[in-house]
């Protein structure tokens, strides 16, 4: 199959060199709003080069994929779902929740199927937990703890267009959150402070982040986040159940060290970036985009999904700058 690809930044082109790399993929085609950049990927890996995201569309692709800012999202999508090409767009849906609930009406009144990237739902350490919540093994459970913590902040011209440290950050663990129990949110507390860089404050943003989400089965979730973990990126889940516990991302490259004598566990390498903790699973994602587009399998993970953590993270930035718990009610479906 051939898929065209629109975006050609960091994450951009490392969706190129994945989706050139599998074996149901015969071709990729190339395309960004700076066209010397998509040239210079297509060059370096050997791909097809398109000077729009018109001519990319009329290129005869199977599948389309949107790693271009997040500002064009939503128009992308809909450019797609005109043209009926399977999509896979990175999260978010768009900027604003109005405008994912109006991506979302359309998707759903199409055919056309739409898969949103939340790597972390291929990532195998999730998976099992998903599995070992689902099937009872873990008996009921009671508390979970997620965080996400970047080793380093993004710059400073990143953080306009970001949405808030809840919308870009924090809203992968309220995804997963959902993916490994199965259950919806109910209310959110939610409190954060800038530490760090004072350009977080400047736009009226964060750099450290705390959460507690109530389930709709009174499960307690506490979720952090920071921009500033200089011992590497850190993203675990702990899923505590009434005949068992497990955590998700302990392992030789936690970065974390113990303060008890004589243990020497974690030992091994910490995660510099979200690319390095996650390659495997963002390998798994776009194959199963493959497999969407080859109508072999639903959408894994769809815009509605996108909808539901997105309304998560209003939540949390409603009750940060409110000082109170919000209800999920109070925000738009």
């Amino acid at each position: 199959m051939r898929i065209g690809l629109v975006g050609t930044g960091r994450i951009g082109a490392f969706h190129a060199a994945t989706l050139k790399s599998l074996a149901a993929v015969e071709q990729v085609v190339v395309t960004d709003v700076e066209a010397s950049r998509a040239e210079l990927v297509a060059k370096d890996l050997g791909l097809e080069f398109a000077a729009s995201v018109d001519d990319l569309l009329a290129s005869g692709i199977d599948g389309f994929v949107i790693a271009a800012a997040t500002s064009a999202h939503a128009a992308l999508i809909e450019q797609a779902v005109a043209a009926g090409i399977p999509t896979f767009c990175e999260k978010p849906v768009a900027i604003d929740l109005g405008e994912t609930q109006r991506i979302v009406e359309l998707v759903e009144g199409s055919d056309v199927p739409v898969h949103i990237g939340f790597q972390r739902r291929f990532d195998a350490g999730y998976r099992s937990a998903q599995e070992q919540v689902a099937s009872g093994e873990l008996g009921f459970i009671h508390h979970i703890r997620a965080n996400t913590n970047d080793a380093f902040p993004p710059p400073r011209e990143y953080i306009p267009t970001s949405g808030g440290f809840f919308r870009d950050c924090t809203v992968h663990d309220f995804d997963i959150i959902r993916f490994v129990t199965g259950r919806e949110v109910a209310s959110v507390f939610a409190t954060g402070a800038n530490r760090g860089e004072s350009f977080f404050g400047e736009y009226g943003d964060i750099d450290a982040a705390a959460a507690l989400l109530t389930l709709d089965d009174s499960t307690f979730v506490a979720v952090s986040g920071t921009r500033y973990n200089a011992a590497g990126h850190d993203v675990r889940m702990e899923v505590l159940g009434s005949l068992g516990s497990i955590a998700v991302g302990l392992d030789e490259h936690t970065a974390l060290r113990s303060a008890e004598p004589g243990v020497t566990f974690p030992g091994g390498q910490s995660h510099s970036t979200f690319m390095d903790r996650f390659q495997p699973a963002y390998v798994a994602e776009l194959t199963a985009f493959t497999e969407v587009v080859a109508g072999a399998r639903p959408v894994p993970c769809t815009v509605r999904d996108a909808l539901q953590a997105f309304r998560i993270a209003d939540a949390c930035e409603l009750s940060r700058r409110e000082n109170r718990v919000v209800l999920l009610e109070e925000i738009g479906r």
